[in-house]
């Protein structure tokens, strides 16, 4: 059985999520932006819903090296998650030479207590995948998001199907980026991952006021369709390489 979990920004997004059958949200704010620490208050609605719910930790674009005030922030989003009742967090931190920032995850890995932690895509940078692997499996971290350090999951999935043998069922190895219907079947195939993770979203209708105001940015919606799809498509295969 393939897990699929879907990134969402809003409460449409979650309820287009359950209604179509996903497994688990990634929670985030700006998903244009790659996905920003969601609201206080968007964590508290998720926590209420029935999917197991992650809420990114990034507070703001740009790369994933944070100073010290941003940490200090981290952790406290990490607190508010936690207190919000939510399944868990998805953390990533870089240093300047593009290894991942142990000594920062670590310390927010102990401020998780028991929550679930996701590695997300700051993995994708960094120099050697297979050595940072196991650091996240000695951080006790419970899954990587990555596209196997290529722009989407189909592009990496040579180095996704390497990551997957390596961690042998330690952790979970979440395929994600450019994930869709189409591709996902031969994406199993071969990589031999058993969850992968998609956004599945599509344009809305910008309302003409708010664009005459400057608000006119094309708002995008959770695709519950593209969601259903998704997930038949990933039980036409089995998990394992070809």
């Amino acid at each position: 059985m393939i897990r699929v979990e879907i990134c969402i920004e809003t409460p449409q997004g979650i309820q287009a999520a359950e209604a179509a059958g996903a497994d688990r949200l990634e929670l985030c704010a700006s998903l244009d932006a790659g996905g920003l620490t969601p609201s206080a208050g968007l964590m508290a609605y998720a926590a209420q819903r029935p999917l197991p719910t992650l809420a990114m930790i990034r507070p703001r674009a740009g790369s994933f090296i944070f100073d010290a005030e941003e940490a200090a922030v981290m952790q406290d989003d990490i607190r508010a998650a936690r207190a919000a009742g939510l399944t868990g967090v998805v953390l990533g931190a870089l240093r300047p030479d593009r290894h991942l920032d142990h000594e920062l995850l670590l310390r927010q890995c102990d401020a998780c207590g028991p929550l679930e932690r996701t590695l997300h895509r700051a993995f994708d940078l960094t120099q050697d995948p297979f050595a940072e692997l196991e650091f996240a499996i000695s951080a006790g971290f419970t899954r990587i998001l990555t596209s196997g350090q290529k722009p989407t999951a189909p592009e990496g999935a040579d180095c996704l199907a390497r990551l997957q043998k390596q961690a042998a069922g330690r952790l979970v190895i979440l395929a994600g980026s450019g994930v869709k219907a189409g591709n996902v079947a031969a994406l199993i195939r071969q990589t031999g991952v058993t969850e992968v993770h998609a956004s599945c979203r599509k344009p809305s209708v910008a309302d003409p006021e708010d664009a005459a105001l400057g608000f006119g940015s094309q708002p995008v919606v959770t695709d519950a369709d593209a969601i259903r799809a998704l997930i038949a498509a990933t039980q036409q295969t089995g998990s394992q390489p070809a």
